[in-house]
């Protein structure tokens, strides 16, 4: 052991590894090493949970499901409240698809797998596209734009809405409200703003009751996710229109969340290796790979996937008592060049397999498909309007976000 390896080991981990610290949004790589160089898992005190830190353990973990997924599992959440006092939040996020036991899971996955099949997806992307049209009209002909104002923050709830089938008539209200819904369950916010973001979760759900109905008493011949969902309910008796709910949420809320940093990083990443532009979008698979090659190179994320220990337990040579939470971090690998062969390169045609980027097996996101279409369509229509787009300078990252670094600003010069 050399004498940095030593320092490194005898140094508390909360100095190593500070995701919220000016360091760590200016280059997160050493502090990823950092933290997996400790062990397979690692105690961390500052969020009161373990850290697993390697691949073969995390993809473990997700296969068999030894975990609990369910927030309620976690020793610092709430009580979970009897079924007579539940909101909709309740109903929708305790026994259904997104906390369920693992059963009941994996047969919602199984039940709705026609609703991401190819050809629905090309479907969607047709109906989107007017859209993300519509957003590049408005903008117009301009020598330069902030692509997060104009583009960014726009499409992922716009383009998912119109996925679902949300009417647009209602897009102003539940997009108040259905943005937060990711931190519900997110265990690093203060309890008054997991209340708020609960708050917003049940007016969404009560908008989302009202497209529903509207759509059971006239169904039309509408092809969009809710109409897929619905002739799925009618055939299954075990898929309910609280799954429905909880499907739709998860898409809305988790998706735009998600999809807003992506867009970020997308063009970001392709600006800074423009020769690499055209292999990246010649078609929606070779932009699918691309898009992983991007979340690599970016290695933005903070925290990644909470999991609870559902009893006493060892794991990985460590004792784990009842409700501690584990993290799942497989971003820590994304420079590992014991994982990843010259991990600074930045190479679209990068092989990924397996590809963990959305999850692997049960835990698989299955809106994985709908979202890198929607970035596809984003990026083509972006470069085909501005073909010799640049930065306009490096952009300020803001740590602000509760688990992805993204940027305050992104300008671009179109040189049109």
């Amino acid at each position: 052991m050399n004498a940095a390896t030593e320092a490194n080991n005898n140094t508390p981990i909360e100095t190593l590894f500070d995701p919220s610290s000016e360091a760590y949004l200016r280059d997160p790589i050493p502090q990823c090493l950092a933290l997996a160089s400790r062990g397979p898992l690692v105690w961390y005190a500052p969020w009161q949970a373990w850290i697993m830190t390697r691949m073969p353990d995390i993809m473990d973990c997700w296969r068999r499901e030894y975990l609990s997924s369910d927030f309620y599992d976690w020793e610092f959440a709430p009580p979970r409240p009897p079924e007579d006092q539940w909101s909709n939040f309740e109903r929708a996020m305790i026994g259904h698809s997104l906390l369920a036991d693992h059963d009941h899971h994996r047969l919602i996955r199984k039940v709705v797998s026609p609703a991401f099949s190819r050809n629905v997806v090309d479907e969607i992307q047709r109906r989107i596209k007017p859209d993300v049209e519509k957003l590049f009209d408005e903008l117009g002909d301009v020598e330069r734009f902030d692509y997060i104002e104009k583009i960014a923050s726009r499409i992922p709830f716009i383009s998912i809405s119109r996925m679902v089938g949300v009417p647009e008539r209602y897009w102003p209200e539940i997009e108040r409200v259905v943005l937060t819904f990711t931190e519900t369950w997110n265990p690093t916010i203060s309890d008054e703003r997991r209340e708020a973001a609960r708050q917003d979760s049940n007016r969404a759900i009560e908008i989302l009751q009202r497209v529903i109905a509207e759509r059971r008493a006239n169904p039309g011949e509408d092809d969009d996710f809710l109409s897929v969902l619905l002739k799925i309910e009618a055939e299954n008796d075990k898929f309910s229109e609280w799954d429905i709910v909880t499907l739709i949420l998860a898409l809305i809320g988790a998706g735009a969340d998600t999809t807003l940093v992506a867009q970020q990083w997308s063009v970001y990443s392709l600006l800074k290796h423009p020769g690499q532009v055209a292999t990246a979008l010649a078609s929606p698979d070779a932009f699918s790979n691309a898009f992983s090659e991007i979340m690599r190179w970016s290695t933005q994320s903070k925290m990644g996937f909470a999991r609870y220990a559902p009893e006493d337990m060892e794991l990985l040579g460590q004792q784990i008592r009842k409700g501690q939470m584990v993290l799942l971090m497989p971003h820590l690998k994304d420079r590992d060049p014991a994982y990843y062969s010259e991990p600074e390169r930045f190479d679209v045609q990068r092989e990924f397999n397996p590809d963990v980027l959305f999850g692997y097996g049960p835990r698989y996101c299955i809106g994985a498909a709908l979202a890198k279409r929607q970035l596809y369509l984003t990026m083509c229509e972006l470069f085909r309007r501005f073909p010799k787009l640049e930065l306009d300078g490096e952009p300020e990252r803001d740590g602000s976000d509760h688990n992805a670094v993204v940027f305050r600003e992104l300008w671009v010069k179109t040189n049109a």
